[in-house]
């Protein structure tokens, strides 16, 4: 069928510790699931916010449908993310309380071919807890440098 198009968040698990993550749909238009597929979006800049008890994902970038016309979406506007009633309760209660935040992880599409977003619920790192998370990555990669090198 179509191959599966992944999406990732690389900044998010770098500028955010992340608490829970949840995996939620997206209203899309023709035009923005065909650039989707065809890999052309971009979720480094996006967040999450709440608005009349609803979900949107805010700043994601599609862009435009190099086929289409008139019709064409816009490349950056609000997309309604949709979710259980009792996870976005809870989402909007964790964010208004704890002062947390919620990012887009990952933007894929599922077997069906239907595009899914995983967003995480996330506290903000403080700059010494990124230069653990770039110590630990450094050691990470000399750790399997060593473990190549030893096993040839």
């Amino acid at each position: 069928m179509l191959k599966t198009v992944n999406i990732l968040n690389k900044r998010a698990r770098f500028d955010y510790e992340i608490i829970e993550t949840y995996t939620a749909g997206i209203v899309l238009t023709g035009t923005e699931i065909k650039s989707i597929r065809l890999g052309k979006a971009n979720i480094t800049e996006s967040f999450c916010e709440f608005n009349n008890n609803e979900l949107f994902a805010i700043n994601t970038y599609i862009e435009e449908y190099t086929f289409g016309n008139q019709f064409n979406h816009s490349a950056r506007s609000e997309r309604k993310l949709l979710l259980n009633r009792r996870e976005l309760k809870s989402l909007e209660r964790s964010v208004q309380a704890k002062g947390l935040t919620i990012v887009p992880l990952k933007l894929f599409t599922n077997e069906k071919g239907i595009a899914k977003l995983d967003i995480g619920l996330c506290r903000g790192k403080k700059t010494y807890d990124k230069r653990e998370t770039l110590k630990e990555s450094d050691t990470k990669r000399d750790l399997d440098r060593i473990k190549k090198a030893f096993n040839n």
